[in-house]
């Protein structure tokens, strides 16, 4: 684990299309100043308001997770902030010029490389971290989030489907720019054909195709070239934990232990983890 905190190097922009709007977007990611963390900005609203990559600021986890404040919103900001996240990028400007981020593949791995052709600046201020010195559990309706003591970030993460092609899997990480790079980043997101067809029907999902998830349906997967992992949907939960769990505003040192979480489960943990006061504390790794 890292002990300054980081910013990207260079500004480096991408476009594409919101999953869900689909609307063209394009988004820049900007360094940003030490203890600044990750702040979206609408820069095609008047006035270019912002809103902080913060838990507090969530205001839909329906469907993606939406965060809100200052008179605009940014949707679906999850797969990028587990980019950010993974490639431990503490502070950075996100300008986007519509309120849904673009899916790209469906997975963090093209916000991967954009983060890492901007390369990193590693910055004076030391990095802050949440240690977990006490477990804290949230469990409700079979779903549960449990964060452990331990001395590096760790996820471990159950899937529960009764689907043949799923079923139940699990995968257990330390959470790091290598492994984040080279086991997690790629796992896209995942749904079945009727699901889609249906949330189409209701005027959502307009930009989602076979270029940007794995489509299931019945049993099989109809995308061309199959899977990209064999265990690639809890992979891609992983992947949404990570960026979820970083709008608690700091990096985690706890094993965090997830089963059958999703973007609302993940929210409300986080609200419970910090009024949990006396099983956390503030570090840095000099303290």
């Amino acid at each position: 684990m890292l002990n300054h905190q980081q910013t990207v190097g260079t500004a480096v922009s991408c476009s594409g299309v919101g999953v869900h709007s689909g609307k063209t977007v394009n988004l820049t990611i900007k360094p940003a100043p030490v203890n600044h963390g990750i702040r979206f900005v609408r820069v095609d609203l008047p006035g270019q308001p912002g809103v902080s990559a913060h838990f507090n600021n969530v205001v839909d986890t329906s469907l993606a997770t939406v965060i809100g404040a200052e008179g605009c919103i940014v949707s679906t900001v999850e797969h990028l902030m587990a980019g950010l996240t993974g490639m431990s990028i503490d502070n950075a400007i996100v300008e986007v010029d519509a309120y849904e981020l673009p899916i790209m593949d469906g997975s963090a791995g093209p916000f991967t490389q954009l983060i890492k052709s901007a390369g990193t600046c590693r910055q004076e201020g030391l990095k802050c971290y949440f240690q977990v010195n006490k477990p804290i559990c949230l469990c409700q309706d079979g779903k549960s989030v449990t964060v452990y003591p331990a001395n590096e970030f760790r996820i471990t993460c159950t899937i529960a489907y009764d689907h043949p092609l799923i079923g139940t899997q699990t995968c257990d990480f330390v959470i790091g720019p290598d492994t984040f790079e080279n086991e997690i980043c790629s796992a896209r997101t995942f749904g079945f054909l009727h699901e889609v067809e249906l949330m189409k029907r209701y005027g959502l999902a307009r930009g989602g195709s076979l270029d940007n998830a794995v489509v299931i349906d019945g049993d099989r997967v109809l995308n061309a070239g199959g899977l990209r992992y064999p265990d690639e949907f809890v992979r891609h939960k992983i992947l949404d934990c990570i960026g979820d769990l970083s709008l608690i505003g700091m990096p985690i040192k706890g094993h965090v232990v997830a089963n059958k979480s999703g973007h609302a489960f993940n929210h409300a943990f986080l609200e419970a983890f910090f009024k949990e006061k006396t099983s956390w504390e503030t570090c840095t790794l000099d303290a």
